[in-house]
C-alpha cells in the first residue's frame, strides 16, 4: 500500500487541486497556473529529502529537463524554484492520459501503436544522449501520455553524463540491463537501447521481458533471467518475427552486440514499419551540431540554432522547423 502524498506546498501564481503520485523522492501534484491560466504537474522533493543531498540531485534533474524539453517526446519543463517550506519543486506539463505502465495493464496495446511509441521515444533518447545524457530509468511508467496522445518521456532524476559510464544507481530492474548488475555496474547509451527495448516488449506482451506468470518473479529471479535466459517469444500472431529479431538485438546480452545508438534501434523498428505496411513514423531529433549546415550561411559562425531533425528510411537529413510545432500535432508528419 502506498504513502499518502505529503502536503501540497503554497506556491505564488498557482492554485493546488490534487495530488497526481507519490514516490520515495518526491510527490507529484496538479495546480492550476493563474498566468497563464492552464493545468500543470508540479512535482515537489519531500521534505525527508533534503539532508540527504537530494536537493542537488533534484536541481540537476531540472536542469537536465530543461536543456531537453523542447523535444516533442520530452515533458515540458515550465519552471523551477524553492517553495516557502523550503522544498525544491518543478513545474512541468501536465500528461493527463494514463502513463504506459498502467495502459499496458488494463489493455493490449497494438503493434502500431508500439512502434509509433518506440520511435518517438528513441528520438527523444537519442537527442540526450547527443547533449550528453543518458536516461537510466527508461520503463513504461516513465513514459506520460499528452493531451494530443504522444509519449513524453520524463523523470530523468537519475540521469548521468554519458562519460560517466562506471556510474548506476537508482535502476528498475525488470528493463535494466546485464551490465547494470555489474561489479561495478556499467552504464552508457546502449544500456538505454536495452531498456528501451524491454519496453516496448513490456508494450506488447503486458509484462516486462523476464517477467514469468505464474512462477516467482522477486528482483533476484529477474536478475538471474537478464543475465542468462534468451528474451522470450512475445507469442502474438499479429506480431512480425522481424520485430522480436529487432527486440532480441536491442536486449543482447553483450552491450557491443546491440544497435549502436537509439536511432539505429529506431530506423530498425521503422522498417518493421515498412514491411507491415504501416505508416512510418519519423525519428525528430535535436542536435545542437546540425550535419546539414549550408555553406552558404553568413553568419559569424557562432550561434548554432536548436534544430529538429526528423529522420525517414530515406532522407536521413529531412529537417522540421520546431519541436513545439510539433508537439501541437498528435500524429507529426509521415515519413515518406
Amino acid at each position: 500500500m502506498s504513502r499518502r502524498p505529503s502536503p501540497p506546498p503554497q506556491l505564488p501564481g498557482f492554485t493546488y487541486l490534487e495530488p497526481l503520485g507519490t514516490g520515495g523522492f518526491a510527490d507529484v501534484f496538479l495546480y492550476e497556473q493563474q498566468m497563464p491560466r492552464r493545468r500543470v504537474a508540479v512535482k515537489v522533493l519531500l521534505a525527508d529529502r533534503l539532508a540527504t543531498g537530494a536537493a542537488q540531485e533534484f536541481s540537476d534533474e531540472a536542469n537536465v529537463m530543461a536543456m531537453l524539453s523542447t523535444h516533442p517526446a520530452i515533458v515540458t519543463i515550465y519552471q523551477a524554484g524553492v517553495a516557502g517550506d523550503g522544498r525544491p519543486y518543478l513545474v512541468m506539463e501536465y500528461c493527463p492520459r494514463p502513463n504506459l505502465q498502467m495502459r499496458t495493464r488494463r489493455e493490449q496495446i497494438s503493434v502500431a501503436e508500439a512502434l509509433r511509441v518506440g520511435i518517438q521515444v528513441a528520438g527523444a533518447v537519442e537527442t540526450a544522449h547527443r547533449a550528453g545524457v543518458l536516461h537510466r530509468d527508461i520503463k513504461p511508467a516513465n513514459i506520460l501520455v499528452t493531451e494530443y496522445n504522444r509519449p513524453a518521456l520524463t523523470d530523468f532524476g537519475i540521469a548521468s553524463t554519458t562519460s560517466a559510464a562506471t556510474e548506476s544507481s537508482g535502476m528498475s530492474i525488470p528493463w535494466s540491463p546485464p551490465e547494470s548488475f555489474a561489479e561495478p555496474p556499467q552504464s552508457g547509451p546502449r544500456t538505454d537501447v536495452w531498456a528501451l527495448g524491454a519496453t516496448i516488449y513490456t508494450l506488447l506482451a503486458g509484462r516486462s521481458p523476464f517477467e514469468r506468470p505464474g512462477e516467482r518473479n522477486t528482483g533476484a529471479d529477474l536478475i538471474e533471467r537478464i543475465e542468462r535466459a534468451a528474451v522470450p517469444q512475445l507469442g502474438r500472431p499479429d506480431s512480425p518475427e522481424s520485430l522480436q529479431r529487432v527486440l532480441e538485438r536491442a536486449m543482447a546480452k553483450n552491450p557491443d552486440d546491440r544497435y549502436p545508438s537509439a536511432v539505429a534501434f529506431a530506423r530498425a523498428l521503422q522498417k518493421v514499419q515498412i514491411e507491415l505496411s504501416h505508416s512510418v513514423t519519423t525519428i525528430d531529433i535535436v542536435d545542437e551540431h546540425p550535419l546539414d549546415e549550408s555553406p552558404d550561411d553568413d553568419g559569424d559562425g557562432l550561434t548554432r540554432v536548436r534544430d529538429v531533425r526528423s529522420i525517414s528510411p530515406e532522407s536521413p537529413t529531412a529537417t522540421r522547423p520546431s519541436a513545439t510545432t510539433q508537439r501541437k500535432h498528435p500524429e507529426g508528419r509521415v515519413a515518406v
